[in-house]
């Protein structure tokens, strides 16, 4: 299984992100699954990124060509593709993969939560989507889509749709059993 990989590029965050997000990594090589991700060397992306190839996992970045700058991408994935936009890289992205998991992250990562989130519910991504909520990040995430949900403004079974997890160990066994 290909697992798209989400998360925050942003190198100035806690250790306890970095550190969980490469265990990860480690684990989704050990067992033999790959890794889809946009290409960053920093932050979680790169945590991750390190983690899979610790144990001789492949990595296939994508990326927009205009993050070709010194230190921006990964220089040891498998194969790495450039695209002209962000658009064509989350393409991409949707189409390699088979289940996604967002770590914690900012708004590149809120927006490719939420368009996976919708285009699952629309019927046009049947994969399976989890949340990575390590050091709890995501509670208050969950917190505000139960209260959209009792407003009204979100139908409760897209609640479903995705998937919470504190321990990676769980999380991937969960994609496993339902890619």
């Amino acid at each position: 299984m290909n697992i798209c990989v989400y998360g925050a590029a942003m190198e100035e965050i806690a250790d306890i992100y970095k550190k969980q997000t490469e265990v990860m990594g480690e684990l989704i090589a050990k067992r033999g699954h790959g890794m889809v991700y946009g290409g960053g060397a920093r932050g979680l992306m790169g945590a991750a990124a390190r983690g899979v190839k610790k144990q001789g996992g492949y990595v296939l970045g994508i990326a927009p060509s205009f993050f070709l700058v010194d230190g921006e991408l990964f220089d040891a994935c498998d194969e790495f593709i450039y695209t002209d936009t962000m658009r064509e890289r989350k393409q991409l992205l949707e189409e390699r993969s088979d289940a996604f998991v967002i770590l914690p992250g900012g708004i590149g990562t809120f927006d490719e939560f939420f368009e996976t989130l919708v285009l699952r519910s629309l019927g046009r991504l049947p994969k399976p989507i989890v949340l990575f909520n390590i050091d709890h990040y995501y509670d208050p995430l969950q917190q505000m889509m139960e209260h959209a949900a009792a407003a009204g403004f979100v139908a409760k079974d897209r609640l479903g749709m995705y998937r919470i997890f504190d321990r990676a160990e769980e999380m991937l066994q969960y994609l496993e059993q339902n890619q």
